[in-house]
């Protein structure tokens, strides 16, 4: 038991330090940020045929597969990091052993799934986004656990900054964190109390019965080479039964094993008072093998059928984006995704929602999609220029991606990767329609694509937007002040989406002119240095600039308020 829980810790902290990796952009040489998503049976597989694909990047999962037939389940009882919280989870609510005849009907569940995610895998709709242990346990981590690990880090910072201030230390005195903030964790939480809640019907609940790469696994595993073998000291005493986290060991014959369900934890032999039980390399166990058979074929086949179904279904809905653009095509007015990904079922054929692109984000601005995209596209991510602009000299979402659903590209075709183009909401706009001085979106825009220009009746120059130039990177819809709704927006307009080829020769073919301002004007790490346009609407300065005195409302010859204030 030690060393089986010492591995399992070394494995999800090194899982964790994988994901601060990513969230961080720190390099761990060799080792990939994404590699624990990669080992996923079942998330690497389905992905493979819901998107016709092979690559080397998913070699680690099919290693993990080919250890099956040699070792059984070792990556669901030593390595994989959803068992772990699994286990730790369910301490909290405290776990029972049952009869493993309590669990016969629901372990094909599993199966099932498996069957069902297959089914639809085979028309090019990924659903493995709803049930890859990784996948998922890469969402809880990333979306919910470290957001909230940051906010408690930055209260403890704001608690201890006096101290900073008294000792004369700039760097506790200035210490800042940025909190990043999602959608839908409280959807992500409940899901994972609920796993770790079923730790009451049985241990390990999930693994057993619900876990699609487990019954991958399971497939893998049905005769381990490296297996339990019971020898003729045993009593008959059911320890090990009682003790068995899987339920792999039955309780009117322990000395059999259902080795598709054993996962290597070796706790059966810590607990034999007799030393009876052991694992070998014995190719005929002196105690016969006492297996549980998948579900029927029948059963198995309609479960696909119905996983083939639900994906005609959605394919055929009026939201998704499965067919080419054009007349009755209805798309999402605000569905921009993120620089150099794919077409849209190319790239939701191979997202598999891990959430590990929005934690890599460095502004924020990647955010998981409800419905916005059709119940296809729940769960993948989204850009959401309010919260945050796109750095065009950042690509970090795409170096984290496990199966290329965002495409890598160096630094030249990134720059034409564009997502989208800005429009100017004119009733909203404080130039346009309050004819108030306001510039903002052309000093921030770091392309130069919006113009300023005189119309008639109007005395201020108002916005326009050059679209030969706009990449949609939504600095100008994440600086504009007006509050709410942005008075621009970046729409889906223009994107430019390439399975392959180059973004840079599709863009000159459209006539773009995507051009970056100089840095310095620009400024480092989209810190946008925006101009003093004097007091906001409905303020006056009551001194000189420059006698350091703030800001008060009204005054004499002070522009009208804003509408739906008084002054």
């Amino acid at each position: 038991m030690g060393w089986r829980r010492a591995v399992q810790s070394a494995s999800l902290l090194i899982f964790l330090a994988s994901l601060a990796a990513a969230a961080f952009d720190l390099n761990l040489g060799f080792w990939p940020p994404d590699v624990f998503l990669r080992m996923d049976p079942a998330l690497v597989g389905l992905t493979a045929v819901s998107a016709r694909m092979i690559s080397l990047a998913f070699l680690p999962a099919a290693v993990v597969l080919i250890l099956g037939p040699l070792i059984g389940r070792f990556f669901c009882g030593w390595v994989c990091p959803m068992g772990t919280t699994l286990d730790g989870g369910g301490k909290l609510f405290g776990s029972r052993p049952v009869k493993k005849s309590d669990l016969r009907g629901w372990r094909s569940i599993k199966y099932l799934g498996l069957a069902f995610l297959l089914g639809a895998a085979l028309l090019g709709v990924s659903f493995v986004f709803t049930a890859a242990p990784l996948s998922l346990i890469t969402r809880f981590y990333g979306l919910v656990l470290l957001p909230v690990l940051m906010f408690l880090t930055d209260g403890v910072l704001n608690v201890i900054r006096p101290l900073g201030d008294r000792l004369d230390i700039p760097t506790l005195t200035y210490a800042r964190i940025l909190i990043p903030r999602f959608t839908t964790q409280f959807f992500v939480l409940a899901l994972f109390v609920s796993l770790a809640a079923l730790a009451r019907v049985a241990p390990r609940f999930w693994c057993r019965c619900l876990c699609p790469a487990g019954a991958l696994l399971a497939l893998a595993s049905w005769r381990p080479y490296i297996r339990r073998s019971v020898s003729a000291a045993c009593t008959g005493c059911g320890l090990c039964a009682g003790h068995c986290p899987m339920g792999a060991i039955p309780l009117e014959n322990p000395k059999t094993t259902c080795y598709s369900e054993c996962i290597f934890c070796r706790t059966c032999e810590k607990v034999c008072p007799v030393g009876a039980v052991a694992f070998s390399r014995t190719r005929r166990p002196i105690a016969a093998a006492s297996e549980e058979r998948p579900s029927p074929r029948r059963q198995f086949l309609l479960t696909g059928l119905a996983g083939l179904g639900t994906a005609a279904v959605g394919l055929t809905g009026l939201h998704t984006l499965q067919a080419k653009p054009g007349e009755g095509q209805v798309a999402p007015p605000g569905l921009l995704r993120p620089p150099g990904t794919r077409p849209e079922a190319d790239f939701l054929s191979r997202c598999v929602r891990c959430g590990e692109c929005m934690v890599a984000c460095p502004t924020n601005t990647l955010q998981p999609v409800w419905f916005a995209a059709g119940p296809l596209g729940m769960f993948s991510p989204l850009l959401t220029p309010r919260r945050g602009y796109c750095d065009p000299h950042c690509h970090r979402c795409a170096q984290v991606c496990p199966t290329g659903a965002i495409r890598r590209l160096p630094d030249p075709e990134r720059l034409w990767a564009k997502t989208g183009t800005a429009m100017v909401i004119r009733q909203k706009c404080l130039a346009w329609e309050h004819q108030k001085s306001c510039m903002v979106c052309d000093e921030v825009c770091p392309f130069d694509a919006v113009e300023f220009l005189l119309e008639p009746g109007n005395p201020v120059p108002v916005p326009h937007v050059i679209e030969d130039r706009c990449a949609g990177c939504g600095y100008c819809e994440h600086f504009c002040p007006v509050q709410n709704q942005a008075a621009i927006i970046v729409i889906p307009m223009g994107e430019i989406r390439l399975a392959k080829g180059s973004y840079l020769t599709e863009g000159r073919r459209r006539g773009l002119q995507l051009t970056l301002k100089p840095l310095e004007s620009v400024g480092p790490a989209g810190e946008i240095p925006v101009p003093d346009q004097g007091p906001a609407p409905g303020f006056t300065l009551d001194a000189p600039p420059d006698s350091g005195e703030t800001l008060s409302p009204g005054g004499e010859g002070a522009p009208e308020p804003a509408p739906g204030f008084t002054r």
